[in-house]
């Protein structure tokens, strides 16, 4: 969303147009617009991280020589909330720090429809790209490793969603309360911090004591952990403090996202 599209702005609500009709025609039109900005490069951005799925599963197999079926189970279950993570922490980041600098940012905010529903389409368009990452995952590492899964399905559609959500609602919060330069820096050590300091494609019990009681507290193990227990119910259970833990983070996102867009300049 780095440019200004040929398209007309979405039309604010005409006064014949009861409030919440008129909300969901703006966010429409939004959303609409939202999806012309991007254009080609949708498709392009699913297909990148459809192979960045395979690459991590197949990638860590092979630094890890002779992975027995528990520790690729581990990996495979966890790669889906990498790439959710990589999603929200970096591309999204991105593409907002990218649409402040260009003036697309401010443009956005000036549309006549409730700054919100800006949030709203952007986590939209973000868990469409998101969540065909999961499935491919799922396939790559049954196809490497021959496993099988036991789906526990509410569980892991919610997961998967409210995952998404929450990784594209703190990235989208970062980058609108940093400066772009300074977004982009802690983005690229945020998901340094997931990928490798992070239990989610490795046990909690490799950390440090002090370490896993910090991810306690963090989003990453408690997404990793949901979507584990979806995929794998037989094995693994859901628990009541990661949704919470989850639901706070994406709480937060929102809060500050939104806050940061209806203030005035």
């Amino acid at each position: 969303m780095s440019e200004q599209s040929t398209l007309s702005p979405p039309a604010p609500r005409s006064a014949g147009v009861p409030p919440r009709i008129g909300i969901w025609l703006s966010y429409g039109n939004l959303l609409r617009w939202m999806m012309a900005q991007t254009g080609a490069m949708l498709p392009f951005v699913i297909v990148v991280q459809a192979l960045l799925a395979a690459g991590i599963i197949i990638g860590f197999g092979f630094v890890i020589p002779d992975i027995d079926t528990s520790s690729a189970q581990f990996l495979s279950t966890g790669t889906p909330t990498v790439l959710l993570m990589f999603i929200g922490l970096v591309m999204v980041p991105h593409s907002v720090a990218q649409a402040r600098t260009t003036g697309t940012f401010t443009y956005l905010r000036s549309l006549p429809v409730p700054r919100p529903l800006l949030l709203m389409a952007d986590l939209a368009i973000w868990l469409l790209v998101a969540l065909p990452s999961v499935a491919v995952a799922v396939v790559v590492a049954h196809l490497r490793y021959g496993f099988g899964y036991s789906f526990d399905w509410p569980v892991l559609l919610t997961a998967s969603i409210l995952a998404a959500v929450t990784a594209t609602a703190v990235g989208y919060a970062i980058a609108v309360s940093l400066p772009p330069l300074i977004t982009q820096l802690v983005t690229q050590v945020l998901v340094f911090f997931v990928m490798l300091f992070s239990p989610v494609t490795f046990p909690a019990s490799q950390l440090p004591t002090w370490f896993q009681a910090v991810h306690d507290v963090l989003p990453f193990r408690a997404a990793a952990d949901l979507l584990r227990a979806g995929l794998l119910a037989d094995t693994y259970t859901a628990s009541w403090r990661d949704l919470v833990v989850l639901l706070a983070w994406c709480a937060l996102g929102v809060a500050v996202g939104i806050r940061a867009l209806t203030r005035r300049n």
